[in-house]
């Protein structure tokens, strides 16, 4: 039981294999969550990997290294969120495993572009569209009805991980800019179809995180530095990973129900 005599809770997290997802699954054990932890784990040999996203992609190992490091509080899955029956089987394994469901995180994303728009080839814009939202569609329609069937419903929480690109325009990035706009579009009609049963939704937006994908999107500009995107973010420094998730955290918990709808911006004071 928690502190406050509750059970405890419990949350799906895609992407979950590193990156803000993976400190996403940190921060939860950490507090007495148990996790469902999700990721395609496209990185091994021989794996199809999506157009547009040639850069490396989390493996298996990683996956299961965070499952090993929480034992008893962490189930993994291997899913692709373009795969509505899987994204199913993990939020029932969720409700099987650990008796519930509280929280879904929408962490899962890829990053393609270094083109204008006009010349961005369509396997491309599919990829970010199938993956960056419809695999966002899919987490919130797997795990939402889960939520409402619990046993508290006004507890639980769906959190999306948008992105500074989802409130402007950035060079060369149209298709992952569509992407995350209508990440946010999607939160909050979903907050709107929630209103009155007591779950909420809210998007995280980010700003330049030390992740993979940053390192991608260095190499789609042609940079050799990360570190030379701290120059657009008033704080002068890049975002680490854990701080993004410790903020997500708080939107899963009981208490970050007050952001209903909301997009939050963990940015850092991006400047574009």
């Amino acid at each position: 039981m928690s502190e406050e005599g509750r059970p405890p809770r419990v949350a799906l997290v895609t992407g979950a294999a590193r990156g803000i997802g993976a400190e996403i699954v940190r921060a939860l054990c950490r507090q007495g969550y148990r996790v469902v932890a999700v990721d395609w784990c496209a990185g091994g040999a021989g794996l199809a990997r999506a157009p547009g996203a040639d850069y490396p992609q989390p493996e298996v190992a990683a996956l299961h290294a965070l499952r090993d490091a929480h034992p008893g509080q962490v189930a993994a899955v291997v899913a692709d969120v373009r795969d509505r029956a899987a994204l199913e089987a993990a939020a029932a394994l969720a409700v099987e495993r650990f008796g519930r469901l509280d929280a879904a995180v929408a962490a899962a994303a890829v990053i393609a572009g270094g083109r204008p728009l006009w010349e961005t080839p369509d396997p491309e814009l599919r990829t970010l569209w199938e993956i960056d939202v419809l695999g966002v569609w899919n987490t919130a329609a797997a795990t939402v009805p889960r939520m409402l069937g619990g046993p508290d419903p006004g507890g639980c929480r769906f959190v999306a991980v948008a992105s500074a690109a989802g409130t402007r325009g950035l060079f060369h990035l149209a298709g992952y800019g569509m992407a995350k706009h209508a990440v946010i579009g999607l939160v909050r009609g979903l907050a709107a179809d929630l209103a009155g049963t007591g779950v909420t939704a809210v998007a995280v937006s980010p700003g330049s995180t030390r992740t993979s994908m940053l390192a991608a999107t260095a190499a789609l500009y042609g940079i050799d530095d990360v570190e030379s995107f701290a120059s657009s973010q008033l704080n002068g420094r890049l975002i680490e990973p854990a701080e993004i998730a410790e903020l997500i955290a708080f939107h899963c918990s009981r208490a970050g129900g007050v952001a209903n709808g909301s997009v939050v911006s963990a940015e850092g004071g991006f400047r574009g």
